[in-house]
């Protein structure tokens, strides 16, 4: 199996099992709003947004350093599962007594011991999960994300359906979801035998940890970037306006979802290939890759949002969320270029230079949402996020250089990016009808048209058709 087959094998895998999980999500998604409505639809992703901060800052990114020292058959597995595991139980404990701060912030009052335990349980089941990925199997991984997402749906079900608790019922289903995950996993590849909390390397706690704390910063940074509207907008202007953004911001996810699956099988090959002689070629081809499936991805949600998504997954109250989705499209496909560089530097042990840009990106986001917001509201929350992942961007793409050569084909994302421009503006400025719908499905056959050959390409490679890879246009 070439590096490609064995890329696009792990995708494959993945994606039945976290694309379906994900589709489940989506499925439920009207019985949610209808549910919680909007203001508790906001008030929800607002808890879920913290919790998924915290999870990063209490374990200082642990999980992240599991992946990359477990992927390494030299070490030893069950000190890097240990010491994952021991990070996380500490870092809760030490975390208690700053839990009564967090309930002094507004929108998470009330909620802060039920955030505690979505942490707890979060954690432990993050580290298992991609400790499970990196040394046992990928399907074994995958269908772990089907059972975690459908024990969830059950829990919810109960919950929010038959107990009517509100937000802190959708919580607590996702608390049993994990703790069913815990359980699972436990079962199906033994990890207890694995976890031994004493006598682990000192040398090995060092190093993991001075890679994964680098990365600590970074996901707050890139949670302010992702999350830090949604906070703003609750504060600035009201918990309905934050449920429509939420709304919004989740059918860039579908497109997210989709690439964060690829991203996740990427992260395997490019720790594991990253000696390869053919690192560059096998860069510059993924890379690619991923800018197709996000140009038709992002084309093809607009193409259907007004006539299919927004009907189907939307009550009446959601409707008007339709006019930030282009926008926050914009900014998936950024961010999933983002995503991509950032492997390099994990891959080259240079993670500050990933903290610095995320910083960059941080601080760019807050004064944008301080001015926008004010100016032209809830769009003003997405148009700072879309600004923020482009200045990453640019500087990722410059600083990246230095650890690895990649050829960009500037070319096809700037013709790419103008064509989706334009269906984004005929979505958001032309009334919905005949005329939008003919538009918009003329950019999207251009747009498929000028990708169909980096797909054929793709296949190629996949099928070992090529006896060397070469970078597609």
């Amino acid at each position: 199996m070439n590096k490609y087959q064995k890329l696009a094998s792990n995708t494959i895998v993945l994606a039945i099992g976290q694309f379906s999980s994900k589709m489940l999500v989506y499925v439920m998604l009207k019985f949610y709003t209808n549910t919680l409505g909007t203001d508790g639809y906001g008030v929800m992703n607002n808890i879920i947004s913290a919790a998924s901060l915290l999870i990063s800052v209490v374990t200082l990114s642990i999980s992240d350093g599991v992946l990359r020292f477990a992927l390494e058959k030299s070490n030893n597995g069950k000190m890097v599962f240990s010491i994952g595991i021991n990070i996380c139980i500490v870092g809760c404990v030490v975390f208690i007594p700053l839990v009564p701060v967090v309930g002094l912030i507004p929108m998470l009052r009330g909620y802060q011991w039920l955030i505690l335990l979505y942490i707890f349980t979060g954690s432990i089941k993050e580290v298992s999960a991609i400790y499970v990925r990196s040394r046992y199997s990928v399907t074994l991984y995958a269908v772990d994300g089907i059972v975690t997402t459908v024990s969830t749906i059950i829990y919810s079900l109960l919950t929010l359906g038959a107990l009517k608790w509100g937000v802190t019922g959708y919580v607590i289903s996702v608390v049993l979801g994990d703790i069913t995950s815990i359980v699972f996993l436990n079962a199906a590849s033994r990890l207890y035998r694995q976890y031994h909390p004493l006598h682990n390397s000192k040398a090995l706690y060092k190093a993991m940890l001075k890679y994964s704390i680098p990365l600590m910063p970074t996901a707050i940074m890139w949670w302010i970037i992702n999350c830090s509207d949604l906070f703003m907008v609750a504060g600035f202007i009201s918990d309905d306006a934050n449920g429509l953004y939420s709304f919004a911001y989740k059918f860039p996810n579908l497109v997210t979802i989709v690439v964060g699956i690829f991203s996740q099988a990427w992260r395997m090959s490019a720790i594991t290939e990253r000696n390869s002689r053919a690192t560059s070629n096998f860069y510059s081809t993924t890379f690619s890759m991923i800018q197709t499936v996000m140009f038709l991805g992002c084309g093809g949600i607009m193409l259907i949002l007004r006539p299919i998504i927004m009907p189907f997954f939307g009550s009446e109250a959601f409707q008007p969320a339709f006019f930030y989705v282009p926008i926050l499209l914009g900014a998936t496909i950024f961010q999933a270029m983002d995503n991509f560089l950032s492997s390099i530097y994990e891959a080259a042990r240079k993670t500050t230079h990933s903290m610095i840009s995320s910083v960059i990106g941080a601080v760019t986001n807050i004064i944008l949402n301080l001015i926008l917001i004010h100016l032209i509201g809830i769009a003003g929350a997405a148009l700072a996020t879309l600004a923020s992942y482009i200045i990453v961007f640019i500087y990722r793409i410059i600083d990246t250089k230095k650890f690895l050569y990649m050829k960009v084909y500037w070319a096809k994302i700037i013709v790419n990016l103008a064509l989706l421009v334009g269906m984004a503006c005929s979505v958001m400025f032309i009334p919905y009808g005949i005329a939008q719908n003919i538009i918009n499905s003329v950019i999207f056959l251009i747009i498929s048209a000028l990708n169909f050959q980096s797909c054929v390409q793709a296949v190629k490679l996949i099928l070992n058709k090529k006896k060397k890879g070469t970078p597609q246009r």
